[in-house]
C-alpha cells in the first residue's frame, strides 16, 4: 500500500502537567496507540532514493543544544575502532560540522552521517555506531543518541496559548513526528515511515514500545496518565480514528 494521506482526522488527549499546573499536554493518540515500528535493516528504504542502507541517518543529527553535543562527546571517547567505522576519520578530522544556518550537527561523511556503519563493516554491528553502543553498554540508546535521533519519529512542541480570562499556559505537544517535521524538505524526502504500511507491523503500540522515550520527554508521572489514556482507547469495541497505516 502507498503511504497515506499525511493529513487524516486524528484523535487528540488534553491532560495538565502532573508536575507542573502551568503545563498542559496535548498528544495524539492515533499516532501513540498505532503500532509503528523502526524497520531499519527490514525493509527501511532510506529517506534518499538509492541509499536504503541510511535509513534516516542521511543528513546527519542536529544538536538540541551545547549540553546535547556535550553528552554525546562523552560517549564519543568510548567508541572502539569496532564499534565505529569511521573512528579514524573522526578523531582525525572532527565528528561535528556546522551546517549554513550556523547549527551543529554530527558530520556527514562519505554520504551520510558519520556514525553510520555501513553494510560489510567488519568491526561490529551495522548501524548507528552510537546506538551499538548503549546495546554493548546495557544501556537505553537516549542516553549516547544525539536528541533528535532518539525522539524521532515522535516529536515534541512548545506553544504558549492564551486562555480567555488572560492566563496562561504552555502546551507541550507529543505527536507524530510527519514529513512536514523535516521542513520544507521533507515532502522531498523518497520514502518515509510513518505513514507507510510497511512500518506498522508492531505488536506493541508506540506509547509501549517507545516508553523510556516518551517518560524522557514527558516526566514519569505524565507518561503515567498518557500510558492510561491509551490503555483506555485500545480497550475500547471500536477505537475512534485508528491510524490509516495501521489498520
Amino acid at each position: 500500500m502507498p503511504e497515506v494521506s499525511l493529513d487524516f482526522p486524528r484523535a487528540w488527549v488534553e491532560f495538565t502537567d502532573p508536575d507542573d499546573p502551568d503545563q498542559v499536554f496535548r498528544c495524539d493518540l492515533t499516532w501513540l496507540t498505532s503500532n509503528w515500528s523502526c524497520i531499519f535493516g527490514g525493509g527501511c528504504a532510506g529517506i534518499y532514493k538509492g541509499r536504503p542502507n541510511d535509513g534516516c541517518c542521511t543528513l546527519g543529527a542536529h544538536f538540541s543544544d551545547d549540553e546535547d553535543e556535550n553528552r554525546v562527546k562523552e560517549y564519543v571517547k568510548e567508541l572502539t575502532k569496532e564499534d565505529w567505522q569511521f573512528r579514524k576519520e573522526g578523531k582525525r578530522n572532527g565528528w561535528v560540522e556546522t551546517d549554513d544556518e550556523g547549527d551543529r550537527k554530527t558530520r556527514v561523511w562519505e554520504g551520510a552521517c558519520i556514525f553510520l556503519n555501513r553494510p560489510g563493516f567488519n568491526g561490529g554491528m551495522g548501524g548507528c555506531s552510537l546506538h551499538g553502543l548503549a546495546l554493548k553498554k546495557g544501556v537505553h540508546f537516549v542516553e549516547t543518541k544525539p536528541d533528535v535521533c532518539w525522539q524521532l519519529p515522535i516529536r515534541r512542541t512548545f506553544r504558549e496559548v492564551e486562555r480567555p480570562d488572560g492566563t496562561t499556559y504552555t502546551e507541550v505537544g507529543i505527536g507524530e513526528y510527519d514529513r512536514r517535521g523535516w521542513g520544507p524538505g521533507g515532502h522531498d524526502l523518497n520514502w518515509y515511515c510513518t505513514g507507510n504500511t510497511e512500518a506498522h507491523i508492531a505488536v506493541e503500540a508506540v506509547f509501549e514500545s517507545s516508553k523510556v522515550e516518551l517518560q524522557t520527554l514527558m516526566g514519569l508521572k505524565a507518561y503515567d496518565v498518557l500510558a492510561d489514556l491509551c490503555r483506555q482507547r485500545l480497550e475500547a469495541a471500536r477505537p475512534l480514528l485508528p491510524h490509516p497505516a495501521s489498520r
